[in-house]
């Protein structure tokens, strides 16, 4: 569990390495689940201690949220003030990942569906 556990910060320190080193403007956490996500779908498979390092690092995920409730509670009166601009960010934002998402998948459909048909 030690092994696989030092193996996800390892990915996380290589992702903000490499944003740091190339500057990407991307999170580091990001780049290194999708070094995480390489190493496993070459792999094929997920190691046992992986999975249940993984398992158990998400069932305190909950914990995570505490921070931020604290947050919401301690800038109470600002929220207050600036609920208006906050709401149409919220409501706008979910608006264009709802967009982006559905044209993300047409395309990659349709680019699927292409390289089936090439394939035959």
């Amino acid at each position: 569990m030690l092994f696989a556990f030092f193996f996800l910060l390892l990915c996380q320190l290589t992702g903000e390495a490499i944003v740091y080193l190339f500057r990407l403007p991307l999170p580091g956490a990001v780049v290194g689940m999708l070094i995480l996500f390489g190493y496993l779908f070459i792999r094929g498979d997920v190691p046992p201690a992986l999975e249940k390092t993984s398992n158990w690092i998400l069932s305190l995920l909950a914990l995570l949220f505490v921070p931020a409730g604290t947050g919401i509670m301690a800038h109470w009166d600002l929220l207050r003030q600036e609920w208006l601009p906050i709401v149409a960010v919220l409501i706008l934002s979910t608006l264009l990942t709802l967009v982006f998402t559905a044209y993300s998948v047409r395309w990659i459909a349709r680019l699927t569906s292409q390289e089936g048909r090439a394939g035959q």
